[in-house]
Order: structure tokens, then C-alpha cells, then sequence
């Protein structure tokens, strides 16, 4: 049984287009749980109209997008859960691929379907990366689909065709996108959900990142195609939340090991980010950024303790998903910096080292 969880606020023009696509490959059993944001556009009544038999839960305020998963997922029933944006439009045998590694026992902790976008011209995700950082993008983003050969950028691959043509997705993804993200019910829980705190943004890398420390590994099903109609650049806002969840992730995961040995690149990440955040007018919001994290300090502790305690991978391990590589379009000159990334990538060989991990594993 699939339980299909979907946050909306204020979405009612997109969902005309994913509800009549999901619902038409629901089986018998399955649910579909619509959590509403207290949209002021009509979105419910467009959900009830829609989707008659839909469960609709009206949070009364906007609880932000992770907390209203959270609370989607506490009202489902199903053995399988999957979170889907609701300008995620599912193509046609889509609801039996995202089960698949379910059905079949692949052993993934969680796993995401192919996201594309502009009507499946482009990749939107092929499966998430993270920097040793903490910053993370999605995979492939901006590339073609394209019928031969994949694009990969040195990590391991796995080239499986599809209706669209062959498609290169990483085997084992730092981390699976929150857009279309598939996982067993009681992993779910047992993890602890998403960090409701988190508002907007990250909540999938930091999900994901618990999910490596108990010794999970990540998957993409590249059969399950949603289309995405993604925007990256959404305001300042956007800023605050990417960058105050980034260093709340880093908190609350990192191995003791790791953090200590990244702290040097992480402040030199963000003396380098200050120019950066003024010339693009969001400077302010990093400064709150860390205003809410110190403020937010006390209790990351106490989520971190509960969190490494849980841990049963070594420090070493867990590095070996991180990258030093830069290769997300967004990252602008510094991304395209050949000293920028032969330093970078010096750095995480000698961090791979020291925490006993292979040198070239997350290069």
C-alpha cells in the first residue's frame, strides 16, 4: 500500500495538472494525503473537486513545508510513503516504479524518482549531491536528456534506459529530493521524520544524512519520472532558509571526526560567502542565518546527541558520500575556478585520510 503525501499552499494552478496524473495510477488501498498550508486561493476545494476520495488536512497556519510532511505522514497508513511536490506532475507508470525497490527488496533507505523539467526536456534531479561544506544541489540539474553515453562527473554510475532514453543516476546519491522522496513508513519514523524547524529547504539533505548514519544507503529509480516546474532563484528568503539549515545540518550530523577536520573550510566558506551575499543583495540574511542557529544552538545539541548515538557508521563512511567537486551551475566563478578546486579537492583527500576513508572516495 502507497501513501502518496502532498504539502500545498497557495497551489491550486499546478495541481490541476499532478492530481488528475497521480490519481489515475493510484491502486485499490492506496491513499493520498493532501496537507494544506492555510492557502488562501481556493487550493482545498480544488483538491476536494479533483480528488474526491483524498484525505485533506487544513493545519490552520502555514507550519512550512517539512513540519506538514511530518504531519501527513502521522496520518498515513501505508507501508510505503512518498513525499511529491504539487507541481511534481507523475508520468504515465510512475506509481509502479516508485514502488519497485519496495516490491523487490533492493534494500534502499530511502530513494527519490527522476525529476525533470520543462516538460521532461531537462534534469531537474538526478539524484542530490553535498559538499563536504554542507552545501547541496540537485544532481545533473540544467542537463539535457540525451540518448547515449551519460553525463556523470567522475562518481560511480549506474546507465539504466528508459522511455526517454538512457540515463545516468548515481548509485548511491548523497541525498534523495524531497520533490519525489520514497521511504518505508517505519524507516520514517524511526528516523524521526523531518526537522519541522527547518521551514523551507535542506529537510531532504538532513533526512538523508540520518539516514547514512544508521548505516542506510540512497537509490533513484530513473522509471519513476516526475516533471518539475522549478524555479531555483525564489527571493532573498530563500537565502536564509539554505543557509541557517545548512549549518543546522551540519550540527546536527557531522561525526565529531568530520567536523572538527572540515571547521577550517567552513569558515573560509563563509568569510568567502560575505562579498558574495552583498553583491547579491542577501547579506542580511545570512547574518540572520547565524543569529538563528546560535539561538537554535541549544537544542541542535541535544538533537545531535540523540542522533550520534544512533550512529553506526564511522566517521570515515559517512565522508565517502560528501564531495569536494563544485559542480552545480549555480556556484557561479567559483565553481568554474580551477585553483578553487584543485585546493578543495587536496583538502578533502587529506580529510579522507585522516578519517581512514579511501582518498578518492567523494573527490
Amino acid at each position: 500500500m502507497l501513501s502518496v503525501v502532498i504539502v500545498t499552499y497557495n497551489h491550486r494552478g499546478t495541481l490541476g495538472q499532478t492530481l488528475p496524473a497521480l490519481a489515475g495510477q493510484l491502486r485499490d488501498g492506496d491513499e493520498l494525503i493532501v496537507v494544506d498550508n492555510a492557502s488562501g486561493d481556493g487550493t482545498v476545494g480544488a483538491v476536494r473537486e479533483l480528488t474526491p476520495d483524498a484525505a485533506v488536512i487544513q493545519t490552520g497556519e502555514n507550519l512550512g513545508f517539512p513540519a506538514a510532511c511530518n504531519r501527513g505522514a502521522d496520518a498515513a497508513a501505508g507501508e510505503l510513503l512518498c513525499f511529491l511536490n504539487p507541481d511534481a506532475v507523475p508520468a504515465p507508470g510512475w506509481r509502479d516504479a516508485i514502488e519497485a525497490p519496495l516490491a523487490e527488496g533492493c534494500g534502499w533507505a530511502a530513494w527519490q524518482g527522476l525529476v525533470t523539467a520543462e516538460e521532461g526536456t531537462l534534469i531537474n534531479t538526478s539524484g542530490g549531491v553535498v559538499h563536504f561544506t554542507g552545501i547541496a544541489w540537485a544532481g545533473e540539474v540544467g542537463r539535457e536528456l540525451r540518448p547515449a553515453g551519460g553525463w556523470g562527473d567522475g562518481d560511480p554510475q549506474d546507465v539504466v534506459a528508459s522511455e526517454r532514453g538512457t540515463v545516468s543516476v548515481p548509485s548511491d546519491p548523497a541525498f534523495v529530493s524531497g520533490a519525489c522522496l520514497a521511504i518505508p513508513r517505519e524507516t520514517f519514523a524511526a528516523a524521526g521524520g523531518f526537522p519541522g524547524e527547518y521551514f523551507l529547504y535542506h529537510e531532504d539533505v538532513d533526512l538523508s544524512l540520518r539516514l547514512r548514519l544508521r548505516g542506510g544507503t540512497l537509490g533513484v529509480v530513473p522509471e519513476a519520472v516526475v516533471d518539475h516546474d522549478y524555479e531555483f532563484d525564489k527571493g532573498a528568503a530563500k537565502w536564509l532558509y539554505l543557509e541557517r539549515n545548512r549549518w543546522a545540518t551540519l550540527i546536527r550530523t557531522y561525526p565529531g571526526a568530520l567536523l572538527a577536520l572540515v571547521f577550517p573550510a567552513l569558515v573560509a566558506t563563509e568569510l568567502a560567502l560575505v562579498p558574495v551575499s552583498i553583491r547579491g543583495g542577501w547579506f542580511g540574511r545570512q547574518v540572520r542565518a547565524k543569529l538563528d542557529v546560535l539561538r537554535w544552538l541549544p537544542r541542535l545539541l541535544r538533537e545531535r546527541r540523540k542522533i550520534q548515538a544512533a550512529r553506526t557508521v564511522g566517521a570515515g563512511e559517512f565522508a565517502a558520500a560528501l564531495t569536494a567537486g563544485l559542480s552545480s551551475p549555480y556556484l557561479g566563478a567559483a565553481g568554474r575556478s580551477g585553483l578553487l578546486r584543485g585546493v578543495l579537492a587536496a583538502y578533502w583527500r587529506l580529510v579522507l585520510r585522516l578519517l581512514g576513508a579511501k582518498p578518492d572516495a567523494g573527490a
